[in-house]
């Protein structure tokens, strides 16, 4: 059974490719930069003084952007 991949499980050659080519917003970038270093949705949450909610719209539009590019 194929486990999808999370951000974290990138190596950090496939990271920049997706900084590089997805257009990210700032907060879109720190969004992926702290789920790339395993932080979990409510650690997301307070490092950006944000809402959970806030984090989980961000983590869609993350996730949409890294699927147009691959």
């Amino acid at each position: 059974m194929n486990k999808v991949p999370q951000i974290y499980d990138f190596v950090e050659s496939e990271l920049r490719f997706f900084r590089q080519e997805c257009n990210f917003s700032e907060d879109e970038m720190m969004y992926f930069n702290l789920k790339a270093k395993h932080y979990s949705i409510q650690q997301i949450a307070i490092k950006m003084n944000i809402s959970e909610g806030k984090v989980s719209k961000l983590a869609s539009a993350v996730k949409k952007k890294i699927l147009k590019v691959l």
